[in-house]
């Protein structure tokens, strides 16, 4: 029997990654320029968002796509669905009802965030939302090196159930949010983190 020779890929430039990591921030809607982002780019972020670890290669990300006419779609959909369900329970705000109709224009292009649960359920729940926020780090990242805003956000209407549908989700799959992107206008945000000393203990005996 032979002996199978694996061949690693070349070492990265780990000053390059580093600088890339402690760039990546969140830059909100109200940042965008209002150009559009090339599709290419978009493809690009998704590609990257396809290769976060998956236990037992369950995969379990999935996207929804919204750009020109379909950001309005996403919009009126989240405010009136908003609408509807907190009226029916009687904590209605304007204002929120407000935000997810503007919202959304602001951006280039919206990606839904979607957790398909393996149907064999071969692995806990939570790891497969831990699996998807590493394909929203891959997207965040790589973003950052396209010189893109991005900013994942989980309010409005993620977790209603009665949202499932419009992204091609049922139950027991978790709708996590929506990856907004845009072309900054601005300077890009400053780092805002404790030393790392504060949140690491070694056990080195």
């Amino acid at each position: 029997m032979t002996d199978t020779i694996v061949t690693l890929p070349a070492a990265f430039d780990i000053e390059e990654v580093n600088r890339l990591i402690r760039t990546r921030r969140s830059v909100y809607p109200p940042s965008y320029s209002g150009e559009v982002i090339p599709e290419e780019k978009i493809e690009i972020i998704l590609e990257n968002a396809n290769y976060a670890p998956t236990h037992k290669l369950t995969q379990p990300w999935r996207f929804v796509v919204f750009s020109g006419k379909g950001l309005e779609k996403l919009a009126h959909f989240q405010s009136d669905l908003y609408k509807q369900v907190s009226e029916a329970r009687g904590n209605f705000q304007e204002k929120t009802f407000e935000t997810l109709r503007t919202k959304p224009l602001q951006a280039s292009h919206i990606i839904a965030i979607g957790m398909k649960r393996d149907e064999k359920e071969l692995v806990p729940e939570i790891e497969e939302v831990e699996a998807v926020a590493c394909a929203v780090q891959n997207m965040y990242l790589t973003a950052t090196a396209l010189g893109l805003g991005a900013y994942w956000g989980s309010g409005g209407i993620t977790y209603l159930e009665e949202a499932l549908p419009f992204f091609g989700l049922q139950k027991p799959d978790k709708l996590l949010g929506f990856f907004y992107l845009g072309i900054p206008k601005g300077k890009w945000p400053k780092a805002i983190r404790e030393d790392i000393s504060t949140k690491v203990q070694w056990v080195v005996d």
